[in-house]
């Protein structure tokens, strides 16, 4: 760990605490921490190294008392596209149902029981199971630039990462599944407007989230987490069985030659051909 004193830091006598991990950059700030996906040649997409990392940096944040709000952010001006495609494919015979047990069901599962309240600060596109991470979160304040791609439909795939029960819960069934089917782009603006995103920033995009991190790690921390409890109690009660069931279709759709065809054209940059 090394200890790094910005200039803007130096004016306001504050610390902030640097720890440079492979794929996830991470910062204490004022009882804030901010972890940002850190693959920006990547368009800071998962592989197993970055959930790893990211969801080891959320287990120790919760349990450190110094810690009393975390922000999840991208690097660069792209929060994240989703998992790698093309290290998913390393592996021939792999299984979406596992992968997604190993990955993302227990990242989102983690997010949600978190005590502590996280916010997504998206600071620009962000698709597939990173969007399922953004809406995992208790709050996101999004980019003017940002824009939310479902995805999955694109390589002929389910939703996952909780999307199935967390975008339908945000913007309504039928949205849910016209962006599904879709794959059209939903705006930062146009998230603000259904109630899936609480604030939209351009040039104060960074006051915008350091101000709501901060009132947040300012309140009363015990209350925070029984209301989140209660929250998840009442409207996502079901999530674990939901991403269970994710799994399960996941690994159908994995195996079909739709997916086959929507990987091919992905990497090959072209529209799929789906027969």
């Amino acid at each position: 760990m090394t200890v790094t004193f910005t200039r803007r830091a130096l004016r306001e006598v504050t610390v902030t605490f640097f720890i440079n991990m492979a794929t996830l950059l991470s910062s204490l700030n004022s009882n804030v921490l901010t972890l940002t996906l850190n693959r920006p040649a990547r368009a800071n997409s998962f592989n197993f190294e970055m959930n790893n990392e990211l969801r080891a940096a959320l287990e120790n944040a919760d349990k450190d008392p110094q810690v009393r709000c975390v922000v999840i952010t991208g690097a660069g001006k792209v929060f994240s596209a989703g998992q790698d495609i093309t290290e998913m494919k390393q592996g021939a015979d792999i299984s979406y149902r596992e992968h997604l047990e190993k990955t993302y069901n227990p990242l989102i599962l983690q997010i949600r029981k978190m005590g502590k309240p996280v916010v997504a600060a998206v600071n620009g596109p962000c698709a597939g199971a990173a969007f399922g991470v953004a809406l995992a979160c208790d709050i996101r304040i999004a980019h003017s630039r940002a824009y939310f791609v479902v995805g999955f439909s694109g390589i002929a795939l389910a939703p996952d990462s909780g999307v199935s029960l967390l975008l339908p819960t945000h913007i309504g069934l039928g949205r849910a599944q016209e962006y599904f089917y879709s794959n059209k782009p939903i705006s930062a603006a146009l998230g603000y407007q259904w109630g899936m995103v609480n604030q939209v920033g351009g040039f104060n995009f960074e006051a915008l989230v350091k101000r709501a991190a901060e009132n947040l790690s300012a309140g009363p921390q015990v209350a925070f987490a029984l209301g989140k409890q209660a929250f998840n109690r009442a409207v996502i009660p079901n999530l674990e069985e939901v991403l269970n069931f994710e799994g399960i279709l996941q690994e159908q759709a994995g195996k079909s030659e739709e997916h086959k065809e929507g990987v091919a054209a992905f990497l090959g940059k072209r529209i799929p051909k789906f027969k």
